[in-house]
């Protein structure tokens, strides 16, 4: 259900994002038969995403790649913030402009913006912390409305990795980096700070950025009052990941993260999973709603799965950290 007024607010409003954000499509192809092999529809699909990085990317990939294994034809319409959170609102207008016949919204801020922009097009989300303090749905169980998703928190992924620096690595203050504007980042340091007190022995450092331009500067400020970085999975931090790296090796300061991701772009270790396999759980979820099986409302919001610990030795190597052998069987190593 599309008004007239909207429509034309998106059009306005679209010449405005150009210069913040940037938008391409494509096509997933595969043939869809309902059986008849005459059913040749083609879904359009419209993507907003805050910011480019691995993660998100990687969430998009499984997305389509699972829509692909259900034999979906469709059209991707994609629209990127570039980081700047105030063109999400322009951006889900401009989709739902375009009668898509879904949106996947990839980040918290961008799952926001289209929930604000319809109430009638189905929304699939992921890489999104906690969908109930961000208003999302009304519970994971019951998610109602007309979205659901994935997220990209594991319950024990922060307290296995606080006790992983305290009993491992004798951390006792941890250097947190985090966007305040982020609902996704305050919601996973309000959970660290909260573990960190009910495992008792670790105190929160914390240094708060608005741009990824001053990420490295707040990685800065952190040296020599703290023993480790945890980052949490923060889209302006992550979108300049190296700049922590960079610190963290220069000064031998162990960098420890919440998704796989990171530890590939240099990342001590981190308790994750791979955010293409719950961009694929999302993509299996669309594919429901897309066919007609189940509505969003239907579908409740769903974990990632397969917690592990991952360590990049490379890493270990440039903070100046020594590999432990009974970290053999705790951890999956990479080398790069």
């Amino acid at each position: 259900m599309k008004h007239l007024w909207k429509k034309s607010l998106a059009l306005i409003l679209t010449s405005s994002v150009v210069l913040s954000a940037c938008g391409s499509s494509e096509t997933g192809s595969s043939s869809n038969s309902s059986g008849s092999g005459k059913d040749k529809t083609t879904y359009k699909i419209g993507v907003t995403q805050i910011v480019e990085h691995p993660s998100l990317d990687a969430a998009f990939d499984g997305f389509k790649a699972a829509l692909k294994e259900n034999g979906l034809n469709v059209k991707y319409d994609v629209q990127n913030a570039q980081g700047d959170s105030s063109a999400n609102t322009t951006i889900a207008a401009n989709l739902v402009s375009s009668n898509v016949d879904m949106i996947f919204a990839n980040s918290t801020p961008s799952a926001q913006a289209a929930l604000s922009s319809t109430k009638d097009i189905p929304i699939v989300f992921t890489s999104v912390t906690d969908p109930v303090g961000a208003e999302l749905v009304k519970s994971m169980d019951q998610p109602g409305g007309n979205i659901t998703g994935t997220v990209d928190s594991h319950p024990d992924a922060i307290p296995d990795t606080l006790k992983f620096m305290k009993d491992q690595l004798n951390v006792k203050n941890v250097g947190l980096i985090y966007n305040a504007g982020e609902q996704n980042s305050r919601a996973q340091v309000d959970s660290v700070k909260k573990i960190m007190a009910d495992i008792g022995g670790l105190k929160a450092v914390e240094a708060s950025v608005a741009t990824s331009a001053d990420v490295k500067q707040a990685a800065e400020s952190l040296v020599g009052k703290i023993d480790a970085f945890y980052i949490v999975s923060d889209n302006t931090v992550v979108s300049a990941f190296e700049s922590v790296v960079s610190v963290a090796d220069e000064q031998h300061i162990p960098l420890l993260a919440s998704e796989f991701d990171s530890v590939k772009r240099g990342a001590f270790a981190a308790y994750g999973f791979d955010y293409f396999d719950i961009g694929h759980e999302a993509g299996e979820m669309a594919a429901k709603i897309l066919k007609g099986e189940k509505k969003p409302s239907e579908l409740p919001v769903q974990l990632p799965q397969n917690l592990k610990l991952e360590i990049n030795k490379k890493a270990a190597k440039d903070m100046g950290i020594e590999l432990k052998p009974e970290w053999d069987d705790m951890a999956e190593y990479i080398e790069q």
